[in-house]
This record gives structure tokens, sequence and C-alpha cells, in this order.
């Protein structure tokens, strides 16, 4: 509509790309982990502590589907998740 205070606006060609949702398959050594009171909410401190980075927050969901729906807010102390191994991991996600 050539009325719209937004006619002449100049449109963006970027866009955010599709989910592209990475499985970390489970290995039957991953070690069982009890989450601390100081990871409570903060998957991105554990991703950071258990693999130095902390994009790698989403690990944690994706490896423990059956026991974590929402990656920030069932990361409660007391929770018990299985951790990918760093090794493994770097391995599967090719880094």
């Amino acid at each position: 509509m050539s009325s719209s205070p937004y006619a002449k606006t100049p449109v963006k060609t970027f866009f955010q790309d599709k989910l592209v949702i990475r499985p970390v398959p489970a290995y039957p050594d991953d070690p069982i982990y009890t989450i601390e009171p100081q990871y409570t909410h903060r998957p991105d401190l554990l991703a950071y502590d258990m693999y130095g980075d902390t994009k790698l927050w989403w690990v944690f969901a994706q490896r423990n589907m059956d026991i974590i729906e929402d990656p920030v807010y069932d990361l409660e102390p007391g929770v018990t998740i299985y951790l990918p191994q760093a090794d493994k991991l770097k391995e599967v996600l090719g880094d």
C-alpha cells in the first residue's frame, strides 16, 4: 500500500537459515552427571566448563531428550543427565 509510512522502507534480502537439528548420539560410556547449583538454568556455563565453548549448550538437551524438554529451565540442581564426551562430540560435529 503506497499510503503506508513503510511503503518506501528498503527490504533486506538476508534471512536466517532453516533449523538443522544436529544429532548427538548416545554412547554407552557417556558419563552420568548430576546438575550442580552453579549450573541452574545455565547450560552455557556447563558447556564452557565441559567443552570450552558456550555455544555447545544445546548438546545437553539433544543427548538427554527423554530428560530435558526445555534446554534452559529443565537444568535444575539434582537432575541427572548424560554428558557427551568431548572427543566423541567433536568427531560427531566435525570440529
